[in-house]
This record gives C-alpha cells, sequence and structure tokens, in this order.
C-alpha cells in the first residue's frame, strides 16, 4: 500500500484536482459584482414571502378602505404563485426549497394563502387545493386550526422565547384566521410583549432582557403594540402602556434604517409593518419606509429572500479562501486586492451604532444599512485585511484591524468565550459565548500580533473557554450553523473544522477523522447525509492540521483523510462544475438558509490549503 502522504500528494498533481481547483476557483472570481467584491445569493424563504404577502395585502386593504387605489396587488399574486409552487408534497413548507417542512412556516404560508384567497378578486382558483393541503398538514402538527390548538404548539416548539412565536401568532391574526382580526376574541391567546420597556433609556435595556436591541425592538414595539390595540390591558398597565405608544413609536422610527428593512430581514420589517398597517397607521413613516423595503427587495421569481445579503461575510469568506494556500497573488492582482481592501475598510463601524448602541470598530454581516457589528464578521474582516495588506503591513489597514481586534475583545464574556453581538449572560443566543466564534477570534488575533499582544489575557481565555466547551466526544457545536438531518439539528462538522483550523486540537482532529463517511463525505457527524460544504469545511482542517504533526501514524490517518475527501469532492462537484447548496446557515429565530456562495468558497479553501501539502512532502 502506498504511503498516504505519498498518494495525497499524487492525487494533488492529477488532472482531475488540477480542474477541481481551476473551475471551482474560476466560478468564484466569476461570482464577483461590478465592484470586484462578493454579494452572494441567498436562498428564497417560503417564511419571508408569506410574511411580505400578508404586510402588503394588509396595505392593500387599508388603501382600499380609504378609497385609494391598490398598488401591490401584482406582487401579492406572484408572491402566491411562488409559494404554491413550492409546496412539498406533504403540504409544508420549508425555510428553504432544499428543507424539511415545518410548522412555523407552514403556519405563515396557510394563513397569507388563505387571506389572499379569501379577498376578491385577488383570489385564484388554485390557491384552494394549496390551502387545504396546507391546513391538513397542520392538524397533523397541532391537533387543529384553532387558536388554542395553533397556540400550545407553537409554546410547545419555542418554549418561553417569544421572539418569534409571539410574532407567528400574531401574523396569523391579521390573516384573519380566528375571525376579523379587528373583533376576535383570539387575541387573548397571543402573550403581550412589553413595548413600553422600548421608552427607557437604552443604557437599561441590559438590565430588562434586550441585549440585541436592533433584533428585539421593532418587534418588541410594533407587535407589542398592535396586540395592545386590539386587546387592551385595564387599570395601571393598560395606562402605562397607553402614555408610552407615542414615545416607543418614535424610538421605532429612530432605529429604522435608512433602507426601510430592519436588519434587512424581510420577516422582521413584515412583522413591524403589518402591525402598524393594521393599527391604522399605513401612513406612519415606519410602514411607508416598510413597504418600499419589501418592495425593492423582492425577487423577478416573486419570493423575498430571508435577509437581503451577506456581502461582508461572503467577501470575507473568499478572501479566506483564495489565501488558504498562502498564494492570494495567484489568484487577485495588486489593484483587486486594493480594491477590495478598501471596500472592507468602509465597512468598519467608526461610531456608536444608532440602533445597537455597539461600540465602534466592529463590522456587520452586509454593507447595506440594516446591518449590525458581529464578532464572526469582525473576525473575518480583520484577517482578510491581514491577507489583502500582503502581510502585517502599517497603515490604515493595520489601524482598523487593531480596532477590530479591541471590538472583539471588549465583547468576550466571563466565561472567556465571544458572542454574537453583545456581551451579557447567556440568556438569549445572542449573547451566548460560542465556539467556533470564539476560534474566529484566536485565528484574527494571531494574523495581527503585535496588536493582539495587548490582548493576552482574553486570549488565554479563549483557549481555555475552548477547552472547557469540548464535548466529551472531542467535538464543538456552533452557534449559527446547523444540519436539518442531525437529531439536536446541530453541526459538529462546522463547529470542530473551525477550532482545529484555529488550534490544532488532537481531539477535534480525531473527532473530524471518525465522522469521515466510508465514502470520503462528511455530514454533520457520522452517519449523516454528506454535502459538498461540510466536506470542504473538514478537508481544510485537516490539510491545515498535516504540516504540525509530529505523529507519523496520525500523520498518515489525516492525509488518507483529505485524500478520501478530496475525492469526494470531485464527485459530488461533477468534477468541479455544479456546487449546488446545502441548507446548513441558521438566520435569527433558527431560520434555515443557504448561500450559493458557501460551497464555492469552501471548496477553493479545501483546494489551496491542500496545495500546500507537496513542497512539505519534499522538505
Amino acid at each position: 500500500m502506498p504511503d498516504p502522504m505519498a498518494h495525497l500528494v499524487s492525487l494533488l498533481a492529477s488532472n482531475a484536482f488540477d480542474t477541481l481547483r481551476r473551475q471551482s476557483r474560476e466560478q468564484l472570481l466569476a461570482a464577483r459584482n461590478a465592484t470586484g467584491h462578493w454579494t452572494g445569493q441567498l436562498s428564497s424563504s417560503a417564511l419571508s414571502t408569506a410574511t411580505a404577502i400578508n404586510a402588503l395585502r394588509l396595505a392593500d386593504a387599508a388603501s382600499t378602505t380609504a378609497g385609494q387605489p391598490a398598488s401591490f396587488g401584482s406582487l401579492i399574486r406572484r408572491g402566491c404563485d411562488w409559494l404554491a409552487t413550492t409546496q412539498l408534497p406533504d403540504g409544508s413548507w420549508g425555510d428553504t426549497t432544499a428543507s424539511q417542512g415545518n410548522l412555523s412556516t407552514t403556519l405563515l404560508a396557510w394563513s397569507s394563502l388563505a387571506a389572499v384567497a379569501a379577498g376578491k378578486p385577488l383570489a385564484q382558483p388554485e390557491l384552494a387545493i394549496t390551502i387545504d393541503r396546507a391546513a391538513s398538514r397542520i392538524c397533523d402538527w397541532t391537533g387543529g386550526l384553532s387558536a388554542e390548538a395553533i397556540a400550545a404548539a407553537l409554546a410547545a416548539a419555542y418554549g418561553r422565547d417569544r421572539t418569534f412565536s409571539v410574532p407567528i401568532l400574531t401574523h396569523i391574526l391579521l390573516a384573519d384566521r380566528f375571525g376579523d382580526h379587528r373583533t376576535t376574541a383570539a387575541w387573548r391567546v397571543v402573550p403581550q410583549l412589553p413595548f413600553e420597556l422600548a421608552a427607557l433609556p437604552q443604557q437599561w435595556f441590559r438590565l430588562v432582557d434586550m441585549q440585541v436591541v436592533s433584533y428585539a425592538l421593532p418587534a418588541l414595539i410594533a407587535i407589542g403594540q398592535v396586540r395592545h390595540a386590539f386587546r387592551p390591558a385595564v387599570g395601571p398597565v393598560g395606562w402605562l402602556r397607553q402614555a408610552t405608544k407615542a414615545r416607543t413609536l418614535r424610538t421605532l422610527e429612530a432605529i429604522q434604517p435608512d433602507g426601510g428593512g430592519y436588519l434587512e430581514a424581510t420577516p422582521l420589517t413584515s412583522f413591524v409593518t403589518m402591525s402598524l398597517v393594521a393599527m391604522g397607521l399605513a401612513n406612519h413613516p415606519v410602514a411607508q419606509a416598510g413597504l418600499a423595503f419589501l418592495t425593492a427587495s423582492v425577487r423577478p421569481d416573486g419570493s423575498w429572500p430571508i435577509d437581503t445579503n451577506l456581502a461582508t461575510w461572503n467577501t470575507t469568506t473568499a478572501i479566506a479562501a483564495l489565501s488558504a494556500g498562502g498564494r492570494l497573488a495567484d489568484n487577485l492582482s495588486a489593484a483587486e486586492q486594493a480594491s477590495v481592501r478598501m471596500w472592507l475598510l468602509e465597512q468598519q463601524w467608526r461610531q456608536v451604532h444608532p440602533y445597537t448602541g455597539a461600540a465602534p470598530g466592529g463590522w456587520a454581516w452586509t454593507d447595506l444599512p440594516g446591518g449590525v457589528p458581529d464578532a464572526d464578521d469582525t473576525s473575518g474582516a480583520v484577517l482578510a485585511l491581514a491577507t489583502l495588506a500582503d502581510g502585517i503591513g502599517t497603515g490604515e489597514q493595520s489601524a482598523a484591524a487593531t480596532a477590530g481586534l479591541d471590538w472583539l475583545a471588549g465583547l468576550a464574556n466571563r466565561d472567556g468565550g465571544l458572542p454574537t453581538f453583545c456581551r451579557g449572560w447567556g440568556r438569549l443566543p445572542f449573547d451566548t459565548s460560542c465556539p467556533d466564534i470564539t476560534a474566529h477570534f484566536l485565528r484574527a488575533a494571531a494574523a495581527w500580533p503585535a496588536a493582539a499582544d495587548r490582548h493576552r489575557k482574553v486570549i488565554a481565555q479563549a483557549h481555555r473557554y475552548l477547552a472547557d466547551t469540548q464535548r466529551g466526544d472531542g467535538s464543538w457545536l456552533p452557534l449559527w450553523f446547523g444540519n436539518e438531518t442531525h437529531p439536536q439539528q446541530a453541526n459538529p462538522t462546522y463547529g470542530t473544522a473551525k477550532v482545529v483550523l484555529a488550534t490544532g486540537d488532537s481531539r477535534g482532529i480525531d473527532w473530524l477523522l471518525g465522522a469521515q463517511a466510508a465514502d470520503g463525505g462528511f455530514g454533520p457527524t457520522a452517519g449523516l447525509p454528506a454535502s459538498i460544504e461540510e466536506t470542504a469545511l473538514a478537508v481544510e482542517a485537516l490539510a491545515a492540521v498535516i504540516p504540525g504533526l509530529a505523529d507519523g501514524q496520525r500523520s498518515a490517518r489525516v492525509a488518507a483523510a483529505v485524500y478520501r475527501g478530496i475525492e469526494w469532492l470531485m464527485a459530488a462537484t461533477a468534477g468541479g462544475s455544479q456546487f449546488p447548496a446545502a441548507p446548513i446557515g441558521l438566520y435569527f429565530a433558527k431560520l434555515w438558509y443557504f448561500e450559493d456562495l458557501y460551497p464555492l468558497s469552501f471548496t477553493v479553501a479545501a483546494c489551496e490549503r491542500a496545495c500546500q501539502l507537496p513542497a512539505l512532502s519534499r522538505v
């Protein structure tokens, strides 16, 4: 049997590997936009489409009542058509067109379609079958279509977390599924969100569990107010809520981004817009800006994505992939690198964020006004600046990277880990420490050693956090990535690969080796279906650790795993010609998404990282 490392080196010299590497790289480079960075393409979302339809339908109804012409009939019809054509055989919808059906998305799509079908002349005869099939599937989950049955099922699904269950119930009520929303007693099943808390000074929000203002606050205000409008409390609480209505609406307007879309998210913006319209505030500036955002963000096929784009994340991920083998200059000219570097520098927040109160220095996932700074994107940008600077340089990129590392260090939780958006107590996903995000910070810090030197304590604590959170089997779990086929919808392969890439942890390496299927592919864990994304992530991490392995036997095992993983990628991508995306991404409220650039970027990273190995074998 040939030496595994020699066997791998032979594969890397083959025409088949060269084709995979070249074609994946060419497709990634071709995916750049006109300004030279990457925007990407998020999956269309049945959930987003359903919420947008309901907001637009209510706006048209308000216009008609006021004696004005309806404006959104065409968008509503196209959205309904898209939902009808993407319904799954069992009558449900998933978060993406490649996802399993789920209760939440099916409830939203069913209620929106039923509301449209009930409003002549927009009714479409074909919708009746679609709606009936959806209702039947909902009954399988809930036992019935009553307000009580649906509310109980949502409470069981989400527990104490009301950030998504209350908006879903509100959406269904505003779609008149429990009777006329203006008079129905079904509002009693909707928990009242305490929108009056938004009247407090922003610095007090942390004391009342409102740690992520940009996400919690718009829904808290709008959905809290619409519930209060149709089922007001009595006594001192009712008086307090009535007294804070105007002030909290001003807050809602003040935190709305210039583009009208809160977090650039269609569902959140739709929930806010439909609530205001239902309260009789269709002409309020927030509602009008929300409607403008929905109109501008619809896709040609009539659908809406979960978010407008992940431009910053996709750009830093692409740069990390193209530079994974240390040869970025082979892939991007100096002028092209300078263009990306300038664009990235422009995306850094250099003042306190107006919506979240985040300190200066961070990056958001998008270049659009609805984005807010977060740890993963800030680490990605800091890493990209080190690569694009052609080594550790001085000047503007060095200052930006230093500010980014300072921002990240200031975010660290008491347990040593880094959360996504805000330092906190682990009560919400947004302030919970996360292994893959913490590992990303460690890689960013390692790329700028001089700037990171003053954060040695934070870095040491981050390493301890990773040691403390490693699971008994040697793996780590990420927060914002998962897999629907996993029993807990988790993705240990993603989390472990990211930590191994940062630390070279030996138990993590062993876990990845054990997770590989006989055919060479990787799923979220052993025994589950493989994807291009997960396989490429594992291959990159394993290829990265080979140079540091002193144990010959372990090195041989890792080389053999990389060999089999690359062979699997060759087959799965038809030799680098096709890159179907898998829904491994998790958005707010654990909504699934896929991104067309992920399989491309991750495959390029795996190939570029593996290309370092032939040189190693000659040393």
